[in-house]
């Protein structure tokens, strides 16, 4: 869920109560509907599909938006995939396009449950480089190091956006949609933990 945020006033508080009841106010007043859900609701074609039309027309944009992350993430893992250099080049060269086949797969199971559900699949290119909220992938590195950090940046961030995705398919209802992206969580923090686990041990 999105998180509402407020500005506090520099200042005394000579109004501090009457300040503070506005301030709550406010917070009440934000909507509280992640920013994806905000999206014009889907046309849908005609299915059997049980799932009440009321809840299909929320749930296929938000699958459309992590579609258009996982589209952007496989992207990522090629590119890591074709220029990674260094002594481990050829573990890494595999473990990036093994992440990538998997990735791959998660695409589908996106699209495909957005047509499932009656909706349009969006995933061109250029519908994905306006909707994804990855972190553009570094496009001039090569050092073995620098592809681990920056694929591990886009894996976290995604397996995030899959997390979110999880908790809005369970407040609209859509269990298999959530179990879509369950499994999809647990793939993906698993490719973080091989990625990550090609860099020194380091204590936080």
């Amino acid at each position: 869920m999105a998180r509402t945020t407020t500005t506090r006033r520099k200042g005394g508080s000579k109004n501090g109560g009457r300040t503070a009841r506005a301030a709550t106010s406010r917070i009440a007043e934000q909507p509280t509907v992640p920013v994806s859900r905000e999206r014009e609701p889907a046309r849908l074609f005609s299915t059997k599909n049980d799932l009440p039309e009321s809840i299909r027309v929320e749930v296929i944009p938000l699958l459309n938006q992590r579609l258009a992350e996982c589209i952007d993430l496989q992207t990522q893992c090629k590119q890591a995939h074709w220029n990674v250099k260094g002594v481990n080049f050829i573990a890494l060269h595999k473990l990036f396009d093994d992440i990538n086949g998997t990735v791959e797969e998660y695409v589908d199971l996106l699209a495909e449950r957005v047509v499932q559900l009656g909706g349009v699949a969006e995933g061109t290119l250029r519908v994905v480089a306006t909707r994804s909220t990855l972190e553009p992938y570094p496009p001039l590195i090569s050092d073995a190091d620098q592809h681990i950090d920056a694929l591990g940046v886009a894996l976290a961030e995604f397996g995030r956006t899959a997390r979110r995705g999880i908790d809005e398919m369970a407040e609209l209802g859509d269990a298999d949609s959530a179990d879509i992206l369950t499994e999809i969580s647990r793939g993906v923090d698993k490719w973080l933990w091989f990625v990550e686990a090609h860099l020194p041990p380091r204590k936080r």
